[in-house]
């Protein structure tokens, strides 16, 4: 081949080894000293695009929960009412307590991941951040490992106001077909 045409090679080949030069880390040197980890960061971005996501899908599992809960406790309901047997409206109660503790875990799962988004944006902001914490996305960090704090955690979150009004309510009405409404 001719000087002139692998000149287009050489000057690739030089750009790719200068890329790789600038990449790659130097010899007992952290990755955040070659590129720091800032709020324009593609990582970083990419890292609460994530954690961003997540605390979207708890969300959207705690809707869920409601509308499958109103769902099969109105179907319950209209097959006892057709049936006409008042005391089998209390099996109601059955899915209503189990989307009632789902929804609760849900809610305790969003509130862990929104506090370790929270922790992440502060290491961000006060300069703490490493490259390990860009890709590791868990609730944990943010959960009290004892038991019992674990369980007042838990807890917390059914006494929130996103829980109790609804099945509360949703309770109130069961009770109340099954004493006055079906015959």
């Amino acid at each position: 081949m001719a000087s002139s045409q692998l000149e287009p090679i050489r000057t690739g080949i030089l750009l790719l080894e200068q890329e790789t030069a600038y990449y790659a880390p130097q010899a007992g040197t952290h990755m955040t000293e070659q590129q720091p980890l800032n709020e324009e960061s593609s990582a970083v971005q990419a890292h609460l695009t994530t954690m961003q996501g997540v605390i979207q899908r708890m969300a959207e599992n705690s809707r869920s929960c409601k509308v499958w809960c109103i769902t099969l406790v109105s179907a319950i309901l209209v097959l006892v009412a057709q049936t006409g047997e008042p005391k089998h409206a209390l099996i109601a109660l059955v899915p209503l307590i189990l989307f009632l503790v789902l929804d609760t875990y849900y809610l305790a799962l969003e509130r862990g991941f929104r506090k370790s988004y929270k922790t992440f944006v502060e290491k961000l902001h006060s300069g703490e951040l490493d490259s390990s914490d860009l890709y590791f996305v868990d609730r944990k960090r943010s959960m009290p490992k004892q038991f019992f704090a674990r369980l007042w955690f838990f807890s917390a979150s059914m006494f929130s106001f996103s829980i109790w009004p609804f099945y509360l309510t949703l309770t109130g009405m069961t009770l109340f077909a099954w004493r006055f409404v079906i015959p």
